[in-house]
């Protein structure tokens, strides 16, 4: 009877979380961009820069694994809350509140690995580590590498500068910066482009 309780517990977690691929991300159904990523779209490829860390670019010596494992909950609470931005009226506080409950629910579900899930998410929201402040420059890579792809896609040079504007200066990790870098010389590769030819890409 406790293994029935169990995965019928486990298997709730698992619908929970299946909600992440198909909820649309805020920023983006805000500005009209049709089709856009999903939450679970965004924790992959944040997953898979983990992967990117290697001798060279990692001085630090970063746990990746532990990096990885960020990446995948740092949004989780998601599932239950809704992507909660500053447009959607909720105070910070009120948005810390309601995602912290989640995650607590979330974990009441899947027992020690849900402990081990919460103490993650305490871990990113309190940047009290430094795979936590590695796992957020990469939700700020992410966040504007797709609002790139957006604008080549649309051929709208700029269009989403909100999001790059909120993460200047913001990025610590000297791999990220690198990315970054590379990124903003792409982008403006595309608009002087796309003003040449008269907004066709």
């Amino acid at each position: 009877m406790a293994l029935i309780v169990e995965n019928k517990k486990i298997l709730e977690f698992l619908e929970l979380v299946g909600r992440l691929k198909h909820v649309k991300r805020t920023g983006w159904v805000i500005c009209d961009i049709e089709d856009c990523e999903s939450i679970a779209g965004h924790m992959y490829r944040m997953g898979l820069m983990t992967f990117l860390l290697t001798e060279e670019n990692n001085p630090t010596k970063l746990d990746r694994f532990r990096c990885l494992q960020i990446a995948l909950i740092h949004d989780l609470a998601e599932c239950i809350v809704g992507d909660l931005t500053p447009h959607c009226g909720v105070s910070p506080e009120e948005k810390h509140r309601r995602e912290d409950e989640a995650m607590k629910t979330i974990a009441e579900l899947t027992g020690i690995a849900g402990d081990r899930m919460y103490d993650l998410y305490k871990e990113y929201e309190n940047q009290s580590s430094p795979e936590a402040k590695f796992a957020k420059d990469l939700d700020r890579y992410d966040m504007i590498l797709q609002a790139f792809e957006y604008e080549k896609r649309e051929g709208a040079p700029k269009k989403l500068e909100e999001f790059f504007q909120a993460t200047y200066g913001k990025f610590n990790h000297p791999f990220i910066q690198g990315l970054a870098t590379e990124l903003y010389r792409q982008r403006e590769e595309f608009e002087k482009k796309t003003l040449v030819n008269g907004g066709s890409t």
